[in-house]
């Protein structure tokens, strides 16, 4: 196996990092989507959707500090169990109130703020839990395959979802369809 990939050699860390993958394009899907249902929403508000991402992000910025100590203490892998279901829930309850034409601004604002606050613990777990998958020797291998493989899912991920957006229709109901396979990609 080439050096670049010798990480992927761990059948654990394989997974972990399929899934990941996986999961990072759903919810690159699911951020776009997001968006674009709160435009729909609200008369393409520029301003709601600032609110959106701020109260999508707020949690890490409250919570980083608590959520470290956090994954330090816990089983990274239970709290990683945790925080899937934790990103799922609100995914999978906004892409039904979308996909059933009753998604309100408010819900959506909710559910960011809960998607948010299940991000800031996952953040440190997963980073941490690469440490515990793979012996010393490929650390630094897995670091740079966790990176390389967010940053593909950041671009493949806005890219399906803006044509699965626009070959739905463009409307709420479409970005319901994608919210709800980003739902459906934590099982991963």
């Amino acid at each position: 196996m080439s050096p670049t990939f010798r990480s992927l050699a761990n059948h654990n860390y394989r997974r972990y990092a399929m899934g990941g993958l996986v999961s990072n394009t759903g919810t690159w899907m699911q951020r776009v989507a997001q968006d674009w249902l709160v435009l729909q929403l609200s008369g393409n508000s520029g301003t709601a959707i600032g609110i959106t991402t701020g109260l999508q992000f707020l949690p890490f910025l409250l919570l980083a500090p608590y959520a470290g100590v956090v994954a330090d203490r816990m089983s990274k892998h239970r709290l990683l169990q945790l925080t899937n279901v934790g990103m799922a829930a609100p995914a999978l309850i906004l892409g039904v109130l979308a996909v059933t034409g009753q998604a309100h601004l408010w819900e959506v604002y909710v559910l960011a703020f809960l998607l948010g606050t299940a991000s800031a613990f996952d953040a440190p777990a997963r980073q941490s839990f690469v440490s515990e998958i793979v012996g010393p020797d490929d650390m630094t291998n897995a670091v740079g395959l966790n990176s390389a493989s967010f940053n593909t899912a950041r671009i493949i991920g806005p890219a399906v979802a803006g044509f699965l957006i626009a070959w739905l229709g463009g409307g709420a109901v479409a970005t319901g369809w994608v919210i709800l396979l980003n739902a459906v990609s934590y099982v991963a």
